[in-house]
């Protein structure tokens, strides 16, 4: 015989199981698109959080994921060291991760990672940086050869074709140091073989290319142009020394120092206002970080792409071991630095 107290629990369970059958779609139509399946996890590593471009890539990543409504795992920061890498993919692989975004800084040692991804089926999206070898779905990044020539062009125009200049080159390990410092060089020595040019490698580290510039204003002390590879991590202590010894001179000034950098970070647009330096290369730190998710989430759902152009003003080429969107990367000088499509200008 059934009981009123019977008849309750059994009354309870029923609605308990339609909350929890309620809440479970609820959970499955908001993170599945236009309610198609719950959404694929990603797993995202940021490079570094000692360069102001690199925590520019870090916010937009965030804002991105919490707007597009991706479905991230916590992202992890392996601090310019492989080893964290390798053991930050390995938490995203046991934690379901579909899809991985990274940026390796050493693309010389990632292979087995990557080797390893491939034969558990998870593709790779590598930003900024692309690995020497292993299997890539899509590197997101700009032509670093050009800017390598371009910072070339600028301060060869800039000192009449003779002069000196001092190169803060990135770490040498890196795709991104080779191909700027390589194009950088076989410029120079094509159009404008009268400069000398002092190569400093600086592993993109701010305080070796301070020690390393001190060092060489010491033998020149009339050195006439600079071209930093990363402002991100080189504009801060350059300037700071420059200022320190006396050598930060406006341009128009015949002791002026010809200066370009690569980042397009808010701090270099400044200082081209304020005339500390004169020029840089802007690379799309919100881009990298958009198009990071869109190729992640793509990959996720097994979708394709092929060489040519996009609907981004950008175009992709076939590398040895994948696919490279290159981004559109400008020059950015007086004439220029206050053009609102910089993403330098629209941070904050």
């Amino acid at each position: 015989m059934t009981t009123a107290r019977t008849r309750s629990l059994a009354a309870a369970t029923a609605v308990l199981a339609v909350l929890s059958l309620a809440t479970a779609c609820n959970r499955e139509s908001a993170s599945s698109p236009a309610g198609q399946g719950k959404k694929a996890a990603i797993g995202i590593d940021l490079p570094r959080s000692d360069s102001d471009f690199w925590n520019s890539y870090a916010d937009y990543l965030r804002k991105d994921i919490k707007s597009d409504g991706v479905d991230a795992l916590p992202l992890s920061n392996s601090q310019n060291d492989v080893t964290k890498l390798v053991a930050n993919v390995q938490v995203f692989r046991q934690t379901g991760a579909k899809a991985v975004v990274m940026a390796p800084q050493d693309t010389g040692a990632i292979a087995s990672t990557l080797d390893t991804l491939a034969s558990a089926k998870i593709p790779v999206v590598s930003v900024d940086t692309r690995p020497d070898k292993g299997d890539v779905y899509m590197v997101v990044r700009a032509d670093n050869r050009a800017y390598g020539t371009k910072a070339c062009e600028f301060l060869g125009k800039q000192l009449g074709g003779k002069g000196k200049v001092a190169e803060l080159q990135g770490a040498l390990d890196s795709i991104n140091g080779r191909d700027r410092s390589e194009a950088f060089a076989a410029c120079m020595k094509q159009k404008f073989p009268a400069i000398k040019v002092f190569e400093l490698p600086t592993d993109w580290k701010g305080d070796v290319a301070s020690a390393k510039l001190q060092s060489l204003l010491a033998q020149h002390p009339d050195l006439n142009g600079i071209y930093m590879q990363a402002g991100g991590v080189f504009l801060q202590p350059t300037l700071a020394l420059l200022e320190q010894k006396g050598l930060l001179k406006p341009p128009g000034d015949k002791k002026h120092i010809s200066i370009i950098s690569n980042d397009g970070i808010p701090q270099e647009l400044d200082a081209i206002r304020k005339g500390r330096i004169d020029a840089t290369v802007s690379q799309p730190a919100d881009l990298y970080a958009k198009y990071a998710l869109y190729y992640a989430t793509a990959a996720a759902q097994g979708k394709e792409f092929k060489p040519g152009a996009t609907d981004h003003d950008s175009t992709i080429v076939k590398i040895p071991n994948g696919l490279e969107d290159q981004l559109p990367a400008p020059l950015v000088t007086k004439e220029n630095v206050d053009d609102k499509a910089l993403w330098g200008n629209n941070v904050g």
